[in-house]
């Protein structure tokens, strides 16, 4: 064999070598290139998922310092309930109390009105027997004065006068029906004021004074 020859071959041979070794440097150089992109995108994911994980600590820390806050609401709420309860308890009674009372004078005023009108009835009941029980004052032996104008006798009034009553400073009679049982049935009159055919004229200090249609003026003494 010729020494160019031999020359060529190895010159071949080396350039093929060559070759070789620069396609797997390349292959190697695209695998560590890929490799880099991939690590790239690793560590681009795993800042990723730290920000996500850092947000999510954020937020459950803000959510337990919410559940320490409504915890301590709810204990300040239960201690204001626990306050309160005796409280609206206490005022409940005291206003029960209070409504009791009032039911209770009510009806003491009630039975003093009625004793007091039952003692004005019963009063002019037994003036009425005495009235009736009087002789009478005409002997037949007397001689016959010169004769009087004969006064009329005074009417009873459809009604039972029971007392005099202050309104704003004035003065007003509390009058009734004779047989009324009912407070209901209490009227107060003022001058000028009338009931029936009785009109309230004047109110003295102890009579009240009625204009009656067709009659003279009556006369009523006050209980």
């Amino acid at each position: 064999m010729k020494a160019s020859t031999f020359q060529t071959l190895i010159v071949g041979s080396l350039c093929l070598a060559v070759c070789g070794l620069s396609g797997g440097l390349y292959n190697q150089y695209q695998r560590v290139t890929e490799l880099k992109n991939a690590n790239t995108q690793r560590l681009q994911t795993l800042d990723a998922l730290q920000r996500d994980s850092n947000t999510l600590m954020d937020a459950q820390e803000k959510l337990q310092y919410a559940l320490k806050d409504l915890k301590q609401m709810v204990d300040t709420g239960e201690q204001q309930a626990n306050t309160l309860d005796p409280m609206l308890d206490q005022w409940a009674h005291e206003i029960q109390e209070l409504r009791d009372g009032l039911a209770a004078r009510a009806t003491e005023a009630d039975m003093i009105a009625l004793r007091a009108r039952l003692e004005h009835v019963e009063q002019r009941l037994l003036d009425l027997k005495t009235q009736s029980s009087l002789p009478s004052r005409t002997p037949s032996s007397a001689k016959p004065k010169k004769a009087a104008r004969a006064k009329p006798a005074p009417l009873l009034p459809p009604f039972s006068v029971l007392s005099v009553e202050y309104r704003g400073g004035e003065r007003f009679l509390a009058v009734a029906p004779p047989d009324s049982r009912s407070l209901k049935d209490i009227q107060l009159l003022h001058n000028g004021e009338q009931l029936g055919a009785w009109q309230l004229k004047a109110l003295e200090p102890n009579a009240a004074v009625f204009a009656v249609t067709a009659q003279p003026d009556q006369t009523v003494q006050l209980p």
